[in-house]
């Protein structure tokens, strides 16, 4: 589990490709200290288990599935990506919950400037518009940001200096292919009150889902 709260930049010193398979050799560009066997370290919002590691730098192998629905693929040496290690029991959530399993690919439309800030417009699969609102969160290449527009297939970001300077977001331009990973607590809240909203039982149907249902259950 993370929080979205990038600890730094790393260099993908090599991508070895095993055909659908990638093994990865990472370098920190910040101090990632006391690295263990088998952590999970965030790289790019993916979540990947350290095979070995050295002084900032671990390797890590990404599967056939991970490589299809992420942006891994794109990865060359040399090039930057965002490093975030899990989340440890009593740590700040500065961020907000994110779980490593990117839901998509998305895609950098347009990049304008807003003060100091710069605004980034990005489209993503309509299948996953449903889970993303005005002023909720969003993880986008492992960056815990806020919605500031969006709508079915489209959001909106705010990037402030601080942001654009600490991770790989100062690179992002149209075209670019980004992983996005949606709010969990949507996710599960669409599954619970699923039986009184698709199809089935009639009666169960009919009754709907209300105000008053979601503050029986807690919502």
């Amino acid at each position: 589990m993370f929080t979205g709260l990038v600890l730094g930049m790393g260099r993908i010193e090599s991508a070895d490709n095993m055909g659908n398979e990638t093994r990865f050799g990472i370098r920190a560009l910040f101090d990632l200290d006391d690295i263990v066997l088998g952590e999970s370290i965030a790289v790019n919002g993916v979540c990947l288990t350290v095979e070995t590691f050295g002084d900032r730098w671990f390797t890590a192998y990404a599967s056939a599935e991970s490589m299809r629905v992420t942006n891994l693929g794109e990865f060359k040496s040399g090039g930057t990506c965002n490093l975030e290690r899990a989340m440890a029991v009593g740590d700040r959530l500065g961020g907000h919950i994110v779980s490593g399993h990117v839901d998509c690919v998305a895609q950098v439309m347009e990049v304008r400037p807003s003060g100091e800030s710069k605004i980034y417009r990005i489209s993503y699969p309509t299948s996953q518009g449903r889970y993303v609102i005005t002023k909720g969160s969003v993880a986008l290449d492992g960056i815990s940001l806020t919605v500031n527009a969006c709508g079915k297939d489209w959001l909106e970001v705010n990037i402030i200096p601080e942001t654009q300077k600490a991770t790989t977001i100062s690179g992002w331009v149209p075209g670019r292919k980004i992983n996005m990973e949606t709010d969990v607590i949507g996710k599960y809240v669409e599954r619970m009150v699923a039986p009184w909203t698709e199809a089935g039982d009639v009666e169960e149907k009919k009754s709907g889902l209300t105000m008053e249902f979601l503050a029986k259950h807690g919502f």
